[in-house]
């Protein structure tokens, strides 16, 4: 059942799943391939950042690809009140962004799963989730491991039983179901 809503949601947004799943492949390989200082030092070769740091690259860049290649359609999220990735014709499509180096998890912050809670944006909507391998000894060139497209809507996040708790995870049904992976075959 969730997962023929979530095919029908897919269908629905303006953006092709197809170009999207390009388009976070680009941003990761480009990401490879840029210098940094006057040297040019290079992740993978100079530099091996942390996830949270590789996971920033993907927030920003591909918003920054999509503004980029369609000005009037999609821009940035220029606030915390805002998406990731706004679709300008209609917020509905706008995508939050979600990146882990977990192998087959995407995590989000405590607020996610606070019932009743003010939030500053809507947790449900639509989400790109992708998820990579970090650096390691035997691993100098990461690789993206899946990229999942779907809607998630606020009580689908699930908060750690401990108060002081820091983060809001997805059920495995969740996860297969409502974030499918891309590209989307038709």
């Amino acid at each position: 059942m969730w997962q023929a809503k979530t095919l029908e949601l897919i269908a629905m947004h303006p953006l092709d799943s197809g170009e999207l799943y390009q388009i976070v492949l680009q941003v990761w390989t480009d990401i490879f391939r840029s210098g940094i200082g006057s040297k040019p030092f290079q992740i993978g070769v100079d530099l091996f950042p942390a996830p949270q740091i590789m996971g920033f690259f993907l927030h920003e860049l591909i918003p920054l690809e999509l503004e980029q290649r369609y000005p009037t359609l999609w821009r940035r999220g220029q606030t915390s009140e805002e998406k990731d990735l706004i679709y300008i014709p209609d917020d509905t499509f706008s995508i939050e962004i979600k990146t882990s180096s977990s192998a087959r998890n995407i995590y989000g912050n405590r607020s996610y799963a606070q019932v009743g809670a003010v939030s500053k944006k809507s947790k449900s909507g639509y989400y790109l989730a992708i998820n990579f391998q970090k650096f390691a000894p035997k691993i100098t060139e990461p690789q993206i491991t899946q990229v999942r497209f779907g809607w998630i809507d606020h009580d689908d996040w699930l908060g750690q039983a401990s108060a002081t708790g820091q983060q809001a995870r997805l059920s495995p049904a969740v996860e297969r179901y409502k974030l499918l992976p891309l590209p989307i075959e038709k």
